[in-house]
């Protein structure tokens, strides 16, 4: 998986982060049980601090997304509570759905790109260990 961080963007080096493991394991370019590099090993390899690369996989292991090990270091771990899972979504949607709504983008735009989205993905990390 490439990781490629935008140094002129708005959004914390440490969210453009996490939120490319995220995408990586949703398009099964990580998969449950592999290995993230180390810390040290992603800093040095991005060029980024240390510190940047702790926050990012310490926020993963907050959402439920890795887990860390002694052993091999942050290991994809998919354990999350549905229920939580689906309201954090529903406060994030609202805010979007809101500036769609500002932008006049109709709810048919919004499910066709909603659908295209999850087609991009491909096959659910979840639904494969079912």
């Amino acid at each position: 998986m490439v990781i490629d961080i935008d140094f002129n963007s708005d959004e914390a080096i440490y969210v453009q982060l996490r939120n490319q493991i995220v995408v990586g394991i949703a398009t099964a370019q990580l998969s449950v049980g592999d290995s993230l590099p180390s810390v040290r090993q992603l800093a040095d390899l991005i060029g980024i601090n240390m510190h940047t690369v702790n926050k990012a996989y310490s926020v993963l292991k907050q959402e439920g997304f890795i887990r860390l090990d002694r052993r091999k270091g942050a290991v994809v771990a998919i354990d999350y509570d549905k229920c939580i899972a689906s309201e954090q979504l529903s406060r994030m949607l609202r805010v979007l759905l809101a500036e769609a709504m500002c932008r006049r983008i109709s709810r048919e735009e919004v499910h066709d790109m909603v659908d295209d989205v999850f087609d991009s993905f491909g096959v659910c990390p979840m639904e494969q260990q079912d």
